[in-house]
């Protein structure tokens, strides 16, 4: 953090503490987030009272293990190349843990490559098609995760493959929608949170229509902000304003990001590629709008219905001291698991949050573990 940087923190931190007159909690909805909020050590800048609690804000973390199973039961078949992005390769299916099941079977995606499985690592969707055209005898199929800012990259790679009529070219689709996760939360009988940082890249692309009705069905206010350490201050300052002032708005504090009609070329593909539906959530469960599936003239492209993979039931009862459920509903820190930085591990990771560069748990191993 440069002397600039680190003085203007200094300045939101002290403008915070002035402002909060009684407790308030509120979460962030974005890993890069929770990450920039750990590395920096923001949360230890907070004015008692102030508690940040952390969001399912990994979309890597948040994928159903039935996603993952089928994935698995994919990548075992010769004819498949499973390809998809890093941080999926470690993420545990719903295996991994459970009684009675079996020790030699692969439990994530790198195992099934270890077992022979042609498993291949992407940055970009669109290596998916090049695969697809350099192996037409092969079926490739892209296990395509990730909120609204990578769903766009996806519906390019359906649309391109669409015009070349590429046969052999299919997905497994994870793709999940942050607004209608963040009303789940809200509606629980549980929940705790007042107040929601919101994740400026998703912003971006959506713009902040949908927060704006959470805003109005739900009377808590939301504030749109970036993930620099300064950014997420003025969130922060931002939103207890908002707290203090009674005054369930949403407010946009990345504006140099985020237009209200976020953008409309990517929202285009994305309605004519994909459809809402409902979608299970990993350690949430069924969420109502919750993610997308495709859209009728792109159904073809779906793995599942074309490879005819096994569709795996909710994940089974685990007999395992991770509480990743509860850390992805804000409802328990990675450092209150039993399991944290001893059986779980980002070498041996036990739930997702320790897998992803994104997941709190992993964020809580590199920058706290020496504090728990």
């Amino acid at each position: 953090m440069s002397p600039a940087v680190a003085g203007r923190v200094t300045e939101l931190a002290a403008e915070l503490a002035s402002t909060v007159s009684r407790p308030w909690t509120v979460m962030e909805v974005c890993g890069g987030q929770t990450h920039a909020i750990l590395r920096w050590g923001l949360d230890q800048l907070l004015p008692p009272g102030l508690r940040l609690i952390h969001g399912p804000g990994c979309p890597v973390c948040v994928t159903p293990a039935e996603r993952l199973d089928a994935a698995l039961a994919l990548a075992a078949r010769p004819e498949v190349i499973l390809c998809s992005y890093g941080d999926m390769l470690r993420v545990p299916g719903s295996a991994a843990g459970a009684a009675g099941a079996d020790p030699v079977a692969a439990t994530d995606l790198l195992g099934a490559r270890a077992a022979g499985g042609d498993v291949r690592l992407l940055t970009s969707p669109l290596e998916a098609m090049a695969l697809a055209q350099a192996a037409p005898d092969r079926e490739v199929v892209f296990l395509a995760v990730g909120f609204e800012t990578t769903a766009p990259a996806t519906a390019l790679l359906l649309r391109q493959a669409r015009a070349l009529g590429l046969a052999n070219l299919s997905v497994l689709l994870a793709h999940v929608r942050v607004a209608p996760a963040m009303e789940a939360l809200l509606l629980e009988p549980a929940n705790q949170v007042q107040g929601f940082l919101a994740a400026g890249h998703v912003g971006a692309v959506m713009g902040t229509a949908e927060l704006g009705q959470l805003v109005e069905r739900h009377r808590v206010p939301v504030v749109v902000t970036g993930f620099e350490p300064a950014d997420v201050m003025a969130g922060l300052l931002r939103l207890v304003q908002l707290l203090e002032a009674g005054t369930p708005a949403l407010a946009n504090a990345y504006g140099r990001v985020v237009r209200a009609q976020g953008n409309g070329v990517a929202q285009a593909l994305l309605q004519e590629v994909f459809v809402v539906t409902d979608q299970p959530w990993r350690g949430l469960g069924p969420i109502a709008g919750g993610g997308f599936a495709l859209a009728p003239a792109y159904r073809h492209f779906d793995a599942l219905g074309r490879l005819g993979a096994p569709v795996v039931g909710p994940e089974p009862a685990a007999a395992s001291p991770c509480i990743s459920g509860r850390i992805l509903q804000g409802r328990a820190l990675p450092a209150e698991c039993p399991a944290f930085g001893r059986a779980c591990t980002p070498e041996h990771p036990l739930g997702a949050p320790m897998v992803s560069s994104e997941g709190a748990c992993a964020a809580y191993y590199r920058y706290r573990r020496q504090a728990v």
